[in-house]
């Protein structure tokens, strides 16, 4: 969702052009992969696939699934590490999605070899494959990281990214909820990552040190298994698998996190906020708080559709 929220809201600043979304999709392997369901824990997977079908008929826009209905003068993406068949002769446009993996011995191993697929090494990957003609990113932190991954600076472009840009709108919210401890979970697991759970919750508890508790579940989660562990090890907490992360995050003391782009909306909104990445690293890389960014990301897709460069 956070893919489709941004590509619709950059959309709103291109209505001069005829537009259609899709889910992300895939072909070949992986295609075949997906119908036999070993997808699902993707975003190419029925679940996710269809929670961004709802949202796209909900707001009542123009759907070409896998985009049959191509080729299109230009295609806007956020994801970079499979680029599909029917995209490769388009013009494209990549858009940072948010926090990116931790940097694995497969990001080491296709960024030496880059025969091997991308995906591999999942958003660490990002920007390796130059199959864009812009990359636009969060900030210069992030372009700093892109370039240091093997990106082309030249096509680099720091605009922001919608979702990221303007963290302080989140304070304007309903949610009932004050002053607690927050924790945004990860899909870790359901990633073939791996987590210990049960140490993750022990240390949250820790550091809430009696004060009340909420979880935020990741959509991607065995929402049966988070709360049954939530329950064990934080009895007394209240849970949640649906609803907006950062306006929770708004009503928060204190944020907990894994490898998560909400810990760019605690730093943002100045709370205390944990995570895997240091605080320093964190810093550097936050998104520029422009309220800018869906606006600066559609003058750089009329530069590329008009072939004027993307400065």
């Amino acid at each position: 969702m956070n893919q489709t929220t941004q590509m619709h809201q950059i959309s709103r600043h291109l209505t001069g052009y005829r537009q259609a979304f899709t889910p992300f999709y895939c072909d070949g392997l992986q295609e075949a992969m997906r119908r036999l369901k070993l997808l699902e824990f993707t975003i190419i997977g029925a679940k996710l696939a269809e929670r961004c079908h709802r949202y796209l008929r909900d707001a009542d826009l123009a759907i070409d699934y896998q985009g049959r209905r191509g080729p299109y003068d230009l295609v806007v993406t956020c994801s970079d590490v499979l680029v599909q068949k029917n995209i490769r002769g388009s013009r494209i446009v990549l858009v940072q999605e948010g926090i990116t993996d931790p940097e694995t011995a497969a990001f080491r191993l296709v960024q030496r070899h880059r025969s091997l697929p991308l995906w591999i090494a999942g958003t660490a990957a990002t920007g390796l494959s130059d199959a864009y003609r812009a990359f636009c990113v969060a900030s210069d932190g992030y372009r700093d990281l892109f370039v240091r991954k093997g990106a082309k600076a030249e096509k680099i472009v720091v605009t922001g990214i919608p979702n990221f840009d303007h963290c302080e709108r989140y304070r304007d919210n309903a949610f009932p909820h004050r002053h607690y401890v927050l924790v945004c979970t990860s899909p870790l697991r359901e990633v073939f990552r791996g987590e210990d759970r049960p140490a993750f919750i022990r240390h949250a508890v820790a550091l809430a040190n009696g004060r009340p508790m909420i979880f935020k579940f990741h959509p991607n989660e065995d929402m049966a298994r988070a709360e049954k562990e939530v329950r064990q090890y934080a009895p007394g907490a209240l849970t949640f698998r649906d609803g907006s992360a950062e306006e929770m995050i708004a009503n928060c003391d204190v944020l907990i996190s894994r490898y998560s782009s909400t810990a760019f909306v605690g730093l943002a909104l100045g709370k205390e906020t944990h995570s895997d990445i240091p605080a320093d690293e964190l810093r550097r890389l936050l998104p520029v708080q422009n309220n800018a960014a869906a606006a600066n990301i559609a003058e750089v897709c009329r530069r590329v559709i008009a072939d004027r460069g993307i400065r």
